[in-house]
């Protein structure tokens, strides 16, 4: 590893950790209570290849105990480094992950991610998903944390129906661009948008 490779793995952290972290853990937190209310979350530069938010979410979410998978796209020399040098988290196969990363084609088929089960539903993954950006909204969503109705831009309709009906199993969602998340959580019903 070149001495200017090395130095890229300590930068781009939390430059105030305790502060920062907190910043971006309401953040997160806001994003899956409010599912489909895009949030701003910032404080980390991490390698090229993944977006600002998506670092964030890592540095936050992750530890020594969650594993990690990459998918083909954001599973880079620099990234596994930058993410072991700040979290400790293992890179694992995508049946064993916590927290998964990648953009929406990379990380499929979503059937080998952990949904749960019976009596730990919440032994599943979190998928962080990399998009272009949050357009023109294509998905008509109800649940917990929303009045009524509300409307996102998603990938596909049908995966995210598909995996409402395992409720309370199931895979959680955020979506990252740049310094923004938006959240889909597994309790939420998605519907095409009228």
């Amino acid at each position: 590893m070149s001495l200017q490779t090395s130095s890229a793995v300590y930068a781009g952290g939390f430059s105030n950790p305790p502060v920062a972290s907190a910043h971006a853990f309401r953040a997160a937190m806001n994003a899956m209570a409010r599912p489909g209310e895009v949030q701003e979350i910032t404080g980390a530069t991490p390698p090229e290849g993944i977006s600002p938010a998506a670092g964030c979410l890592l540095l936050t979410l992750c530890d020594p105990e969650t594993g990690v998978f990459l998918a083909p796209g954001a599973d880079t020399e620099a990234v596994r480094a930058w993410l072991a040098f700040h979290t400790g988290a293992p890179i694992v196969a995508a049946e064993q992950a916590d927290f998964v990363l990648g953009s929406w084609e990379a990380l499929m088929p979503l059937a080998r991610f952990r949904t749960g089960t019976p009596e730990y539903p919440d032994r599943s993954a979190t998928l962080i998903v990399e998009v272009p950006g949050f357009g023109t909204p294509n998905a008509q969503l109800r649940g917990p944390g929303i009045k009524g109705t509300a409307e996102m831009q998603l990938p596909e309709l049908a995966a995210f129906q598909d995996n409402a009906v395992l409720y309370p199993l199931g895979l959680d969602f955020f979506f990252t661009s740049g310094s923004q998340v938006a959240a889909l959580p597994r309790s939420t019903q998605v519907a095409a948008e009228a």
